[in-house]
């Protein structure tokens, strides 16, 4: 079976610095691919280039089988592809509704009613009913997160790319965004997540990744990645942050 996200010998530098040196990676639909290392690691970087959100240098991406370079293929691929940021990014004129609608509206082209519908479904999904003629100001970072998923999914995307999607959040509303994250996990959707959140990683991860120095160290299921780490440098990093 072809994976959803197939990277091979993926480069990328800025300037004269090379932050990813020569990654294969691939992602099957319906999996969910935690990437952990230390910052600086090139863990953004990577999930950046998946949908050309950053230029790389060398190798080939390829999205649902179609290459992710410059050109007109590229807003399919962007199509098919969510984003959940570290700053939320939603447009602070608009309600959370429009926030979510505004993809469908805007993209898919739907008129207002229907596109008011998938976001009116999709702020229950996330628990933000309630709060659906907000706008961000009025809503913690925590809430704000939780519309800017609903956003990424109103497009029906065919994966969702988290990057550090709790880190720019107060420590007491961390916990709502993986819930959320969690409970989309159950449903099948492809995630590749970029988090510091050791838990959460081990609870919902089909794989984990570790990622040091723009290379990838280590990957395997959670139990024996956790557990029983075999490479040198990922023992040395899980064991100085689950100390914490």
């Amino acid at each position: 079976m072809k994976p959803l996200i197939d990277i091979q010998g993926l480069c990328k530098s800025f300037g004269a610095v090379e932050v990813l040196h020569g990654i294969d990676l691939s992602v099957q639909s319906g999996e969910v691919v935690v990437v952990i290392g230390p910052s600086g690691s090139g863990k953004s970087t990577l999930i950046r280039c998946i949908n050309l959100l950053e230029d790389y240098q060398g190798g080939v991406v390829l999205v649902d089988n179609i290459q992710v370079k410059r050109g007109a293929g590229l807003a399919q691929v962007r199509a098919e592809v969510g984003m959940v940021f570290q700053s939320f990014n939603l447009f602070p004129h608009l309600s959370a509704l429009d926030n979510v609608a505004l993809g469908p509206l805007r993209v898919k082209h739907l008129d207002k009613d229907a596109a008011h519908a998938i976001a009116r479904d999709l702020l229950v999904k996330v628990g933000m009913a309630e709060h659906a003629h907000k706008y961000p100001a009025q809503l913690s970072g925590g809430q704000q997160q939780r519309v800017a998923i609903a956003r990424a999914l109103a497009m029906e995307p065919k994966v969702i790319l988290f990057d550090e999607p709790t880190s720019a959040l107060d420590p007491e509303m961390v916990g709502e965004v993986l819930d959320v994250m969690q409970n989309l996990a159950k449903t099948g959707v492809t995630m590749v997540i970029v988090t510091h959140e050791m838990g959460f990683a081990r609870r919902v991860a089909d794989r984990v990744i570790f990622m040091d120095a723009g290379r990838i160290v280590e990957q395997g299921s959670p139990e024996p990645f956790f557990n029983a780490p075999q490479e040198p440098r990922t023992q040395a990093f899980l064991k100085a942050i689950l100390q914490h």
